[in-house]
């Protein structure tokens, strides 16, 4: 079982489109939704499925909409979640941006959106360049006497156009890691005014979130066959000893065939034309910070704080991180900022009571410090408990940290043109915080 209707409500929960699939839930209910909502926010309960009754609502918001699906019991909440997104994936795509405003100007095509999605309450069809294939936002332009639908909807290959033909074919492979981390920086002693590195200092949480994007410009109907230096294939093929890397919590696009990756973790798959992500990973093992953050802030009779800051790049000296901006939190009550960094440029961000350190290029191996001087007003502000932590943000090209590689890109077609595969490997900053002393 599956949404019984879908509901795009305004902040104030007024309805603004609503589609009944099911008809076994009256349409009335909804009214009990924002009541519900609003009751759990003020004891603090608030959750993504609330009840009255038989009667469940599963919700999601996005910008100054809610998004919400009504269902009976013994649903699969899962695929109504994965849909409740999808939805919003699809609308923005059409509209760009998707907000009440979008809704009200394009209506008649939402609605013919949401009969496109949905039939009797099981997702459809969700892939919205198919979906621009029929349903344009100049109105429907097909010719009276022909299908509405197009063949690609009821092909075994619903994400792909036959016909497609380009002059040059060629794939694009991103490799992005996503390195999300939490570090505990070592304490120093005040008096110290060149910090060094302290190895008591630790790592609380990390882990690499990664996904592989492909750009396909490619003719015909082409199959597809990537390698990696995936660990269990390496162990069924007898290559353990090689470098390879254990993927965990794989997720594919649908392209993919499952069955062949569960037997032989061939990733085999015809490609949707242009842009699509094929598969995100997740690795839960210790990643050594590629940027360690080491800080300190001194008070002066009460009068003006000094925060000095060091950063170093612990990465292969081969590699440049671009892009570098150190957060540094500071005093809320803090003015009269001056600064003086070794590399790149600072900022006073008030709004935010940050300092950002900005750094275009950081070679690995390499050390900069940061000082901000602050005057304070004469009466101190009580001390907030716990500091906030040091957020970077930063980017390396040509370098992953999983040490994950793509072995091979097979193109098979019944033509037997010859196409090329381009690979680029990127790591970035997820959320990665490290806490100040």
């Amino acid at each position: 079982m599956s949404a019984s209707a879908v509901f795009i409500l305004d902040v104030k929960g007024k309805p603004l489109i609503s589609r009944n699939y099911k008809g076994d839930v009256a349409m009335s209910e909804i009214e009990h939704f924002m009541p519900l909502l609003l009751q759990r926010e003020e004891e603090g309960a608030l959750a993504p499925l609330l009840s009255h009754g038989r009667v469940h609502f599963l919700w999601i918001k996005h910008s100054n909409l809610y998004l919400v699906a009504t269902t009976l019991k013994n649903a699969n909440a899962s695929l109504v979640y994965s849909f409740l997104y999808k939805t919003v994936e699809v609308f923005s795509e059409y509209f760009k941006e998707l907000e009440e405003e979008s809704i009200r100007d394009n209506f008649v095509i939402v609605y013919e959106l949401l009969d496109e999605l949905m039939d009797f309450g099981f997702p459809q069809t969700t892939d919205s360049k198919i979906l621009q294939e029929y349903i344009t936002q100049q109105g429907n332009k097909l010719e009276t006497g022909k299908s509405r639908v197009p063949p690609t909807v009821t092909n075994a290959v619903s994400w792909r156009s036959e016909g497609i033909k380009y002059k040059k074919n060629e794939v694009f492979i991103d490799v992005i890691e996503s390195v999300n981390l939490i570090g505990d920086p070592p304490p120093y002693d005040p008096p110290c005014v060149h910090p060094q590195v302290n190895a008591n200092g630790s790592v609380l949480l990390s882990e690499i979130v990664g996904t592989i994007k492909l750009k396909v410009f490619l003719s015909g109907m082409p199959e597809l066959r990537l390698g990696l230096n995936d660990r269990v294939l390496f162990e069924l093929t007898g290559r353990s000893k090689n470098k390879s890397v254990e993927l965990e919590d794989v997720k594919f696009h649908q392209c993919v065939r499952l069955s062949r990756f569960d037997n032989d973790r061939t990733i085999s798959f015809i490609p949707p034309d242009g842009d699509f992500e094929l598969m995100s990973y997740r690795l839960s093992t210790q990643v050594k910070p590629l940027i360690w953050i080491e800080s300190v802030i001194e008070k002066f009779s009460h009068s003006r704080v000094e925060i000095m800051v060091k950063a170093k790049g612990q990465f292969k000296k081969q590699s440049v991180a671009n892009g570098v901006e150190i957060s540094v939190p500071v005093p809320s009550d803090a003015d009269s900022p001056r600064f003086k960094a070794s590399v790149g440029s600072a900022k006073y961000v008030p709004e935010k009571n940050i300092v950002i350190w900005s750094i275009k290029s950081f070679p690995g191996g390499k050390e900069y410090l940061m000082r901000a001087h602050f005057g304070l007003p004469s009466v101190e502000k009580e001390e907030e408990e716990g500091r906030p932590p040091i957020g970077v943000k930063f980017e390396i090209p040509y370098f992953t940290v999983s040490g994950i590689q793509v072995r091979y890109m097979k193109i098979i077609e019944k033509s037997g043109y010859q196409a090329l595969p381009w690979v680029r490997y990127i790591t970035q900053s997820g959320d990665y915080q490290l806490r100040t002393s």
